[in-house]
């Protein structure tokens, strides 16, 4: 534990799985993916949750610390989210001498730990740029679409795309079977249809899943997660892995079977997802974004849904400039040195970066 010399506040990084989700369930809001289990997901690195504490005050903010080819320091990144620091008070209400002394214990806590940077893509329903503009800074990163699922039902379907209604109300009559799985059996196919998804996408290694990743979201004793399918008569043609926090359901992975694209069952799925969290007196369902922040095909579709959004943000913040830049340089060839692309260091250099201030992830 690592504490100030004037014992004002202290900080310190927990690495251990009670201590992490007592903070994580002492904050006022918290996702799926604050959790130390969701974290244990990733591969590219140390999970760890810096803490800040001033009197009653915490604040908590969870990271993945990766080691960087050819260097002897470390960068930090977020986990595949939505993310950002907790606290057990509301953000945009803190004292400025928390904000100034978290920005204080978190620059000391990145030079004892050795790091270059860090990238976080940020809580829409979570107020996290009060204590993030003055480190670094917040970007937008376009819009993300949800629901408000305090709202009457009829209000909804007045939010839904004219045709919409008309599209699902048929698909609910073509009498297909809607339910959660059952089996290890229904999971392995899953991650098959949803490899196939991507392959067809040409989608980066980064959306690629083992089927192990699949198994461990829906482990009933970590996670309240679940995965909705739809079949017609024995055929799997549609399912998402649905992730359920205290307020929030989302539609974290989807796919659908090649000879039902056609069909559009991904339109039933939606608004099924959108009836479970109503059962579950969920106040949010987040359908999210296009792919890195752009008014894309996926973004469009979304839309459909509905026309409440709210902008998606991510942080950045280099602490090491003159280190930073020697990776860039050591990087030469083969960059594109105007993309946003951050880390700069760690872009893809045969991808094609269309990513507004994205990680690789």
């Amino acid at each position: 534990m690592l504490i100030n010399t004037l014992a004002v506040f202290r900080f310190f990084a927990v690495r251990t799985k009670v201590e992490w989700e007592d903070y994580i369930a002492r904050s006022l809001k918290h996702d799926v993916y604050h959790s130390w289990a969701y974290h244990q997901l990733n591969s590219s690195g140390e999970a760890l949750l810096f803490v800040y504490e001033e009197g009653p005050v915490f604040i908590a903010l969870p990271l993945i610390k990766r080691e960087i080819e050819g260097s002897a320091h470390f960068d930090l990144t977020s986990v595949y989210g939505y993310a950002g620091p907790v606290s057990n008070k509301e953000m945009s209400w803190l004292d400025s001498h928390n904000v100034h002394h978290f920005k204080k214990a978190f620059l000391q806590f990145m030079e004892m730990e050795n790091c270059i940077c860090v990238f976080s893509r940020l809580h829409p329903f979570i107020e996290q740029a009060p204590l993030l503009n003055s480190i670094g800074g917040v970007h937008g990163n376009g819009k993300t679409i949800y629901m408000d699922l305090q709202r009457t039902w009829e209000e909804q379907i007045r939010g839904y795309e004219k045709r919409l209604s008309r599209q699902i109300r048929k698909l609910r009559e073509m009498n297909y079977t809607i339910r959660d799985a059952s089996g290890i059996s229904e999971i392995k196919q899953f991650t098959e249809m949803y490899r196939q998804n991507m392959d067809r996408l040409k989608a980066s290694g980064s959306y690629y899943f083992e089927e192990s990743y699949f198994h461990k979201l829906l482990d009933p004793l970590e996670f309240e997660n679940k995965l909705i399918l739809i079949y017609d008569g024995q055929i799997m043609i549609c399912g998402a892995l649905v992730l359920i926090s205290r307020e929030i359901i989302r539609n974290h992975l989807s796919a659908t079977a090649a000879d039902y694209l056609s069909y559009s069952p991904s339109k039933l799925l939606t608004d099924e997802i959108s009836r479970i969290g109503r059962q579950l007196n969920k106040k949010v369902f987040h359908l999210g974004g296009g792919v890195g922040g752009k008014e894309d095909s996926l973004f469009k579709f979304k839309s459909y849904f509905s026309d409440q959004q709210i902008e998606d943000r991510i942080w950045c913040y280099i602490h090491n400039q003159p280190l930073y830049d020697e990776l860039v340089k050591q990087r030469g060839a083969g960059l594109n040195n105007g993309s946003t692309f951050f880390p700069l260091y760690r872009q893809p250099k045969t991808e094609n970066i269309s990513k507004k201030y994205s990680d690789e992830q």
